[in-house]
């Protein structure tokens, strides 16, 4: 809307605004607040805003990890008063989820009370439970006092709070972070700490290690809950490279003999961010459902550690394509995506590889080792000067009593007499007169000789970036010590392993319950499965102006293959189709089969078969059967044919020897071998017709003879017209009728 369309302000105070400018920029101030000030965390702390204001909170209210534990109510309240003008829920939700050991890999807060659990029941009101910190959060607020980081005013501007914390700690990659934005989103799942700090010290001797390097030490994820990673290094080395990826998470499971040849599977792991109630109803569903025929029973004996406990239906069951079939169709296997899209220095967001995100982390502490130097530095000159000023009131004794005690304005007599600074004179008025008596020339030279030492080293930490890398190098090796894979948490969770290579036809026959079915389809392609085996099939019933096309005996198990004039193959599961009330249902509502083609043969598949197929034009070719498996709706084009030639025939070819017919009565025999086998193409010509074109194929062996069923009448007719054509040389009136009954044999054998 241009602006000589919008109306002029009324007397009233009413403004009129352009609506798309308004909505553009109140909807980007919108996307900026969700992206900076709630999904995605910052990459020096790994925090987002909530959950480092409920950390400041908890300092400030001095719940260090050795004090004792204060009601949740009070931080939540403390939050939302002075930092966060949020509801109090989603602030509690915050605080929970940092407390509960299977969601953080390195827990903020200790909880105390009911803070949830893995089969996903809630925490209790934040009126009964109690919470301090970690040592985690120790590691992350660590200097924050020595002007580590910046400050800014809170939303009421009545106090101050921190805009990112010191982080010691790596936080972002060990804990992991997930968050939706508008536009974008990040996921970044848990990692090992020490795994962490040893590529962070890499990093550090090595600036330009690249990322294969740095996956030598960071292998992959770390969940809270275990699990096995069952991807390959180059998937793994890929997403760390860019950033996106993901990773394939099994649950750790081991079979238990239960005596006289039986045995049960042991579930001990599950995924990350599974809930263990809902996995078991799931699995139970599937049973109910007979999704699962290889199970018989599955039962949740889990304590204070998981056990899933799932009974085989017998013992003869393979307890890996058992596993295979539940990863395959249970939350036993899952995704855990990563996306490390995350705010670089705090105001950029983008994604980053797993070097650039322990760059900027290293970066962070360097800053902060600077900052905290120089704070350090700033109290050593001032304790210095005070100390010259102790010294001279210690030499001066008798004369600065005087002075204290008789002089109007003692303070600028000290200055003036002494030549003192104003800090000099106002720490020696400040002291106590016990104190001014019992100073100690010694004592005062020991102190500052300390300090003198000490200022020494930090104006040479200052001066030298490879003395700040150095100091880094040992935080963090303290850090690597404090949460070691030999300590209780520091102990890798999480392991890798390679998922078993199995045949997956035979993991998807495990996880259908195989029953005899027949399959019936109807010439205007009706489709139907019906219970059994069925014996007589005259006793099928199909609507009105409909017939049986074909019909034969399958399993639940297998799969039915179709083959359409367009030359195209089409697969259903025997499982899948209609069952045998009723007439079934059309094949094309299963398949996208085209309008103006028809079903020409209908079987079961058989891996070992190969099979010969035929265009009316006479082209054709050799396939091999599990070549013409369609995966999709759409089927899969095997034989290529244009109009108006279409696709006429499909049999079996076993045999050694080929004989062709056409609609001109003429047989060919040759051998198949002459045949090329393909994939999909038009073939080769298998027989020449002027006018017609093949009329049917039969592949048999050469030793065995060929055999073509004729019906009775057929042949009778036959046999009719050599006799007529016999009397018509001996009598002229014979032609006549032979030309009347040729017309109707040659209708009724063409029929």
């Amino acid at each position: 809307m241009g602006n000589d369309l919008i109306p002029p302000s009324d007397d009233d105070g009413v403004e009129s605004v352009d609506l798309k400018s308004a909505l553009e920029e109140r909807y980007l101030a919108y996307a900026l607040s969700t992206i900076m000030g709630r999904a995605l965390p910052d990459v020096r702390d790994g925090l987002k805003p909530v959950h480092r204001r409920i950390v400041h909170a908890m300092r400030i209210l001095k719940l260090d990890p050795n004090t004792g534990f204060k009601k949740c109510a009070r931080i939540v309240g403390d939050v939302i008063g002075k930092f966060h003008p949020h509801g109090d829920q989603a602030v509690y939700d915050a605080l929970v989820r940092l407390a509960q050991d299977f969601a953080q890999r390195y827990p903020l807060i200790d909880g105390q009370g009911n803070f949830g659990n893995v089969d996903g029941d809630n925490a209790a009101a934040y009126r009964y439970t109690e919470a301090r910190m970690t040592e985690v959060s120790s590691y992350l607020l660590e200097g924050i006092d020595e002007d580590a980081v910046d400050f800014r005013l809170t939303y009421n501007e009545e106090d101050k709070e921190p805009i990112v914390l010191p982080g010691a700690f790596p936080n972002l990659l060990a804990n992991g972070s997930a968050g939706i934005a508008v536009g974008m989103a990040t996921n970044i799942p848990p990692h090992n700490a020490a795994e962490l700090c040893d590529a962070a010290i890499h990093l550090i001797k090595f600036p330009n290690a690249g990322i294969d390097k740095l996956v030598d030490f960071v292998q992959g994820p770390d969940f809270p809950t275990g699990g096995i990673i069952v991807d390959d290094r180059e998937s793994i080395l890929e997403a760390y490279k860019t950033g996106r990826g993901g990773f394939r998470v099994r649950a750790k499971w081991e079979k238990e003999d239960t005596g006289r040849g039986g045995y049960q599977i042991i579930i001990t792991e599950i995924p990350y961010q599974v809930q263990k109630s809902r996995l078991i109803e799931k699995i139970a569903e599937l049973l109910l459902n007979r999704k699962l025929p290889l199970v018989g029973d599955v039962r949740d004996e889990s304590a204070e550690d998981i056990r899933i406990v799932i009974e085989p239906k017998s013992r003869v069951v393979d307890p890996e394509i058992l596993m295979e079939s539940m990863f395959k169709l249970t939350e036993l296997e899952s995704r855990i995506s990563l996306n490390m899209n995350v705010l670089s220095k705090g105001k950029v967001p983008k994604v980053m590889s797993l070097r650039d995100v322990l760059r900027e982390w290293l970066e962070h502490r360097r800053e902060v080792l600077v900052r905290r130097s120089k704070f350090r530095l700033g109290q050593i000159d001032r304790r210095l000067e005070i100390l010259g000023g102790l010294l001279v009131a210690y030499l001066n004794i008798d004369e600065v009593i005087r002075i204290v005690r008789f002089e109007d304005e003692p303070k600028k007599t000290l200055i003036s007499t002494f030549t003192l600074t104003d800090l000099q004179a106002e720490s020696i008025l400040n002291m106590r007169l016990r104190s001014l008596a019992k100073l100690e020339e010694f004592e005062i030279r020991s102190e500052h000789d300390k300090l003198s030492e000490e200022k020494a080293q930090i104006e040479g930490l200052l001066g030298s970036q490879d003395q700040q890398w150095a100091v880094l190098k040992n935080d963090i090796g303290e850090v690597k010590k404090k949460f070691g894979k030999d300590t209780k948490l520091g102990a890798r969770r999480t392991q890798f392993g390679v998922a078993p290579e199995h045949d997956l036809d035979v993991i998807q026959e495990a996880m259908i319950e195989k029953e005899p079915v027949t399959i019936v389809l109807s010439q205007k392609g009706w489709i139907r499965a019906m219970k059994g085996h069925v014996a007589d099939f005259a006793t099928l019933a199909f609507k009105e102006g409909d017939k049986l096309l074909t019909c034969f005996h399958a399993e639940t198990t297998d799969k039915v293959i179709l083959f359409t004039t367009g030359g195209k193959f089409f697969t259903l599961g025997a499982d899948k189709l209609p069952g045998g009330r009723g007439h079934g249902e059309p094949v094309r509502v299963m398949v996208d089969m085209d309008n103006d083609t028809d079903i020409i043969a209908a079987f079961k598949h058989d891996t070992s078969r190969k099979l010969l197929i035929a265009s009316k034009a006479g082209n054709g070719f050799v396939v091999s059967e599990p070549d013409v498996i369609a995966n999709t709706r759409k089927g899969k084009q095997v034989l290529n044919v244009k109009m108006p030639d279409e696709a006429a025939l499909c049999t079996p070819a076993s045999g050694d020897s080929l004989a062709v017919v056409g609609d001109n009565r003429k047989l060919l025999i040759f051998a198949i071998d002459t045949i090329p086998e393909m994939g999909r193409g038009k073939g080769v010509r298998l027989q020449k017709y002027k006018d017609g074109g093949v009329k049917d194929v039969r592949v048999f062996n050469n030793a065995d003879g060929l055999t073509w069923k004729i019906q009775l009448l057929a042949l009778i007719i036959v046999a009719w017209k050599s006799w007529l054509n016999m009397l018509a040389n001996v009598h002229k009136r014979a032609a006549l009728h032979q030309r009347a009954f040729l017309k109707m044999a040659n209708l009724v054998v063409n029929t």
